[in-house]
């Protein structure tokens, strides 16, 4: 956790330095030495478009695949996926907007982009296929999904200035964990994609599918060896838009939701429904937020070493809080809980811009899309196989991600060893057997059919166990021994 820089120890009361693009005094990193921060500074007008366009491009496909899972996964028709889309859409540029320029003590104000969390996608179809087996429809899935969305964003709000604090509970190990898990626990959804996306699907299974799902993993594999530069950015969408033209002569793409869609709409309000709230879906839901507050502290930190300016206490506070207002007010305009995108940290550091009005720009781009129903209906265009292709290498990329920062977090400890190995091997029985806890408790069945969320908590309790339960009693030992008994040193 970075140090705070000003002698306050609420986590967030008080800003260290001066928010606002307006700030006067010479700042680290200055180099037009006008005084701004290049955080802060303004570009000219056709520059801020299409540099916030390119944070768009880099953001676009991770933004529409949760919608498009979970719309799947509740069964919805191709013109509500594409109402969904829209929505995530829009309020993911709500939640930039919150988050670069911000207000009070909400926002990091620096150029942090904001989208639809991955980390809440597969423990959202298990609360789906919950409802569903209640309900024996999936009218009351989205509703209630939307209820604990609500209120995790509401937890993520007023934890902020506390969680801050707690950082050292959740070390890069943890992180890579829950990481890893994340991506591998989409990798079945994306494999079903591949054969047509469900059982009872005309085709399901063929060779016709599975050919397509091929032809598009080929061709974003070759779009992202081949491609440079921006354009290798796209190779993501280059490859779905490949896929979806192939389609077309072999019938299994449609143009009918298309036609169906209003070219301009207003957001509607609870459109499928009043939020409900259901205890065992708060609490899985709430575990995932605590794992995006997590990643967002750790893009946080990141970017505030990239644009040099330190991300300190009272910075990584107003960024969670501005986390956790955008999630409690996305279900309002039927989006999901919202959290950092890290390839756009990445963009910002191989492009040199560091100014957070770009990405605000990109906000606004995104707000105008979601404007435009139309737009979403071309997305949800794309068949189930040409989904699944891409999702392999979507969701691959995010398992490789959790690789790497265990890489990172260093393997070499054996209880980082038995931290991983037993965290990844409970996280991964709903995956291999989805039907291991059935004869449990509907509240645990709803937390432990994620392995996320199963997985996250066996990471965290043996963090506990290991570093830090115990280990000032051991470094007492050792010292009146004579013996030298590291302390653990909490990440």
């Amino acid at each position: 956790m970075a140090p705070s820089n000003t002698s306050r120890t609420d986590g967030g009361s008080t800003p260290a330095r001066p928010p606002g693009p307006d700030a006067t005094t010479s700042l680290p990193g200055d180099a037009s030495g006008s005084g701004t921060h290049p955080v802060d500074e303004l570009l000219p007008p056709v520059k801020l478009f299409t540099t916030g366009l390119q944070h768009v491009a880099a953001m676009y496909a991770g933004v529409v695949a949760p919608p498009l899972i979970v719309g799947a996964g509740v069964g919805l028709s191709p013109t509500e996926l594409a109402l969904l889309i829209s929505a995530s859409l829009f309020t993911a540029g709500l939640a930039t907007l919150l988050q670069t320029l911000g207000f009070w003590k909400i926002g990091a104000r620096l150029p942090f982009v904001n989208g639809v969390s991955f980390a809440g996608v597969a423990p959202m179809i298990a609360i789906a296929k919950g409802s569903i087996e209640r309900t024996g429809g999936p009218k009351d899935a989205l509703p209630v999904i939307f209820g604990a969305v609500i209120v995790a964003g509401l937890l993520c709000f007023l934890a902020a200035p506390y969680f801050c604090k707690l950082i050292r509970f959740f070390p890069p190990v943890v992180q890579g964990t829950v990481i890893t898990l994340i991506g591998v626990s989409l990798l079945p959804v994306a494999v079903n994609w591949a054969r047509g996306g469900s059982p009872g699907a005309p085709g399901y299974g063929s060779m016709r599918a599975i050919g397509l799902a091929a032809i598009t993993l080929a061709a974003v594999v070759l779009c992202n060896r081949l491609l440079r530069g921006f354009w290798q950015q796209l190779s993501l969408l280059v490859g779905l838009a490949f896929g979806t033209l192939i389609a077309f002569p072999l019938g299994l793409a449609d143009f009918g939701a298309v036609r169906d869609a209003k070219v301009f709409a207003l957001p509607s309000p609870f459109h499928f429904g009043a939020p409900m709230f259901d205890a065992a879906a708060i609490v899985s839901l709430c575990i995932v937020m605590v794992v995006s507050m997590t990643e967002s502290t750790a893009d946080m930190l990141a970017l505030g070493k990239i644009v040099d300016r330190e991300a300190d206490e009272p910075t990584l506070a107003a960024g969670l809080r501005a986390d956790g207002l955008a999630t409690a007010i996305s279900p309002v305009f039927n989006g999901f809980a919202a959290s950092a995108f890290a390839q756009n940290i990445g963009l910002v550091a191989l492009t040199k811009i560091r100014s957070r009005f770009v990405v605000a720009a990109g906000g606004g781009i995104l707000v105008l899309l979601g404007l435009f129903p139309v737009l979403g209906s071309v997305v949800s265009l794309v068949p189930q196989p040409v989904l699944g292709g891409a999702g392999i290498v979507l969701f691959g990329t995010v398992a490789a991600s959790g690789i790497r920062t265990l890489a990172e977090a260093g393997m070499e400890s054996s209880s980082h060893t038995i931290l991983v190995s037993v965290s990844l091997g409970v996280g991964i029985v709903p995956i291999a057997v989805p039907t291991f806890y059935d004869s449990f408790p509907e509240a645990v069945r709803t937390l432990m059919h994620s392995g996320i969320s199963a997985g996250c908590v066996m990471a965290v309790l043996l963090n506990l166990l290991f570093h830090h339960v115990g280990t000032t009693r051991r470094s007492r030992t050792g010292q009146g021994s004579g013996t030298t008994v590291p302390t653990a040193t909490p990440s």
